[in-house]
């Protein structure tokens, strides 16, 4: 059987991409704006391995503040209409997330891969142990598996590889829909997706404050706030 017969008999299978731009809208600075986070910080002092070798106090500090505004915010409209297609849509509904914060788990979105690690999390450098960040992390707090003094935030860093890939690839390659909601197409991997996806058979949605570097890649286009748009989005895949 065609994998088009094969795919008009079965309900979609939706992926849905999502970056900083949905967490943008309650409250949290993209790095990419005029006033945003790598305005106020150099890649290179607080998000790459060297930087936690050259000044682990720093990036913690960093990644302290970060957490803490997080932890401030709310879920917006936007993230709770992908959790009601997720409970609602008759296929599998998966979401691949950019962003680091805990917005879309906290709106109750439960099949989510956070490919660039999570805010929310501790990683001990010494033996890849993991547990719930406390408020507050610092370098010499001891790893709880092993008590070595090398605790870092799980968040994966330029320079190394994105989580989820055992997840992501074989979701992608079996996509009816793919969508990127607030990305702005820069960020590799991911910004690789939709065309993986539409070559593969997907139709390619983008939701975005402004058109993404990639747009291109995308059949459809739907340019506003996302906490309107998609929504509005969610309810004209469900009414099909």
């Amino acid at each position: 059987m065609s994998r088009s017969v094969e795919h008009a008999m079965a309900p979609e299978k939706i992926v849905i991409l999502t970056g900083a731009g949905i967490s943008a809208e309650s409250g949290l600075s993209t790095f990419r704006d005029a006033d945003g986070l790598w305005a106020q910080h150099r890649i290179e002092d607080v998000a790459t391995p060297e930087a936690f070798q050259r000044d682990p106090a720093r990036v913690h500090a960093f990644y302290n503040a970060r957490r803490a505004k997080a932890a401030e915010v709310m879920p917006n409209a936007a993230h709770h209409a992908l959790v009601r297609l997720e409970a609602e849509h008759p296929g599998a509904v998966l979401i691949i997330t950019q962003n680091v914060d805990d917005l879309h788990a906290r709106a109750g979105s439960r099949n989510l891969v956070h490919m660039h690690g999570r805010l929310m999390g501790a990683l001990c450098h010494a033996c890849g142990h993991r547990w719930p960040a406390p408020p507050e992390m610092h370098a010499t707090d001891p790893c709880p598996a092993c008590s070595a003094a090398q605790t870092r935030p799980d968040i994966v860093w330029f320079g190394e590889t994105p989580y989820g890939a055992e997840v992501i690839d074989p979701a992608l390659a079996a996509a009816d829909i793919f969508a990127a909601i607030g990305t702005s197409g820069n960020v590799y991997p991911a910004a690789a997706y939709a065309q993986h996806a539409a070559r593969l058979g997907a139709r390619t949605v983008q939701i975005n404050l402004e058109p993404a570097s990639n747009a291109r890649d995308f059949d459809e286009s739907h340019i506003g706030p996302a906490t309107e748009l998609v929504p509005k989005w969610v309810e004209s895949i469900l009414n099909r």
